[in-house]
């Protein structure tokens, strides 16, 4: 889904492209901009999440960097002229568009309004009486935009009745969580209604540093910074002044933010019994029910309505009407300790991934995956020794003093307490199984000698 919104923006002329996500994510995320080849200008790390408004903060405060730097507070003073102010379109990366030309359409509409000075956000014209999504009322037309309304009101989640009270009358879209704007125009708004926010993120900003790809913001600065939506810090309190700041432009784009199974069940295509399967699936007697399977047979019999999803970690089986509850299961997994909500199997790394294939006491086994070109970082460990044999491609291998090369079918050991590091000189991914024995077999015990990524010691391999 990353990729698609990425996609979707083909043949609009736009700059390159900002991601803004966890620090935790950020390999998974690099992994899917790199598949697509695309140029981006970047991917923000956010220490913890703190909600859209700062993090839209941080893009905007990038955005209008400059060389020749322009103060930030003449910026969003407006009492200097901007050298650099361009717009910004923001979107999630959990949407389903299915009319790309439609979509794009109304990115070109918006625009004029956001060049304009207007903050723009994005109506979904509802289809239904959807009691999951805020509303967004339109008022007055904007003069010499037929496409644009002012924005009346903003509302929150309703119950079933004023949802069709809603889509009967026509005045009110869904709130899509999409917006457009000039980036001193936001930080201007911003620093009026939450100077809170503004200044935690100038401050995150002033901090930040480049690694490779990814732009690490200043933590301490970014973990006082307070946690709010978009919505509820600038939108909502600007439109309340009635100045016709706000705008919203109408999207018919067969738009669907999928937030949970059911709305992915719902966009998939069904077969004849209202069925969506993915992966290996065998079934029986059952209607409208998903289910997705990573790495083994699933099979149902005369079951109806439910969510069934198996990955390499755990499987989740409930009702369609109760899957938005996986959330209250993650909340009791925290609550009792348990490794599920933080360690996965398969994990990414900046030189490609690697999936706990079994593990137990002092031991645990590895498929690894060395992308052509990238190497792990030179390293030993205090608490195990390894095993690597190469099922496919070759592998450089630094161990101690000496380098060895490996084909399919080789394997070599690696001592505890060794310096040693695994290369793929090849042009083909490189996989190879590793074993590891020892006393203690966390992510955290790797002491760094070199890495071309910019790890440091004991972060995660």
């Amino acid at each position: 889904m990353l990729q698609q919104t990425l996609l979707r923006l083909k043949g609009l002329d736009h700059s390159p492209c900002m991601l803004i996500c966890n620090e935790e994510h950020r390999f998974i995320a690099a992994e899917q901009i790199r598949q697509l080849g695309v140029v981006h200008s970047g991917i923000f790390l956010e220490p913890v999440g703190r909600n859209t408004a700062p993090a839209i903060a941080l893009a905007a405060i990038k955005a209008v960097e400059t060389k020749e730097v322009v103060g930030l507070e003449s910026l969003v003073g407006g009492e200097e002229a901007i050298e650099h102010d361009p717009v910004i379109l923001v979107l999630a990366a959990d949407h389903v568009i299915e009319d790309i030309d439609v979509f794009q359409a109304a990115i070109e509409q918006a625009q004029v309004s956001a060049e304009n000075g207007k903050m723009v956000t994005f109506g979904i014209v509802a289809t239904g009486p959807e009691t999951g999504y805020g509303y967004v009322k339109r008022g007055a037309p904007i003069i010499g935009d037929c496409a644009a309304f002012e924005v009346s009101e903003f509302v929150e989640k309703p119950d079933l009745a004023t949802a069709q009270t809603y889509v009967d009358g026509g005045q009110h879209y869904w709130n899509s969580g999409m917006f457009m704007f000039k980036a001193s125009r936001y930080l201007a708004v911003l620093k009026e209604f939450r100077p809170d926010i503004y200044t935690a993120c100038e401050q995150a900003m002033q901090g930040q540093q480049v690694d490779n790809d990814f732009v690490r913001v200043n933590v301490k600065a970014f973990k006082a910074c307070p946690e709010e939506s978009i919505d509820y810090a600038v939108m909502e309190p600007l439109c309340q002044q009635a100045n016709g700041d706000v705008v919203v432009v109408p999207l018919d784009a067969g738009w669907n933010d999928i937030g949970g199974f059911s709305a992915l069940w719902q966009i998939s295509e069904q077969d004849s019994d209202g069925n969506v399967f993915k992966g290996d699936v065998q079934a029986v007697d059952t209607k409208n029910t998903l289910v997705i399977s990573e790495d083994k047979l699933i099979a149902t019999v005369g079951v109806k309505d439910l969510v069934i999803i198996n990955t390499k970690d755990a499987v989740l089986v409930a009702h369609k009407d109760k899957a938005q509850q996986v959330k209250a299961i993650v909340s009791q997994l925290k609550a009792a300790g348990r490794s599920e909500p933080t360690i996965h199997r398969e994990v990414y790394r900046p030189w490609g991934k690697y999936d706990s294939i079994d593990h137990g006491d002092r031991f645990q086994v590895k498929r690894i995956t060395v992308a052509p070109g990238a190497k792990l970082s030179v390293q030993m460990h205090h608490h195990r020794a390894e095993h690597w044999i190469v099922v496919t491609g070759t592998a450089k291998v630094t161990n101690g003093d000496k380098v060895i090369m490996l084909s399919e079918n080789e394997s070599t050991y690696i001592p505890l307490g060794a310096v040693h590091a695994l290369e793929n000189p090849g042009l083909i991914p490189l996989e190879l199984i590793e074993v590891q024995s020892g006393s203690y077999l966390g992510e955290d015990d790797i002491v760094r000698f070199e890495d071309k990524y910019g790890r440091v010691d004991g972060e995660k391999d």
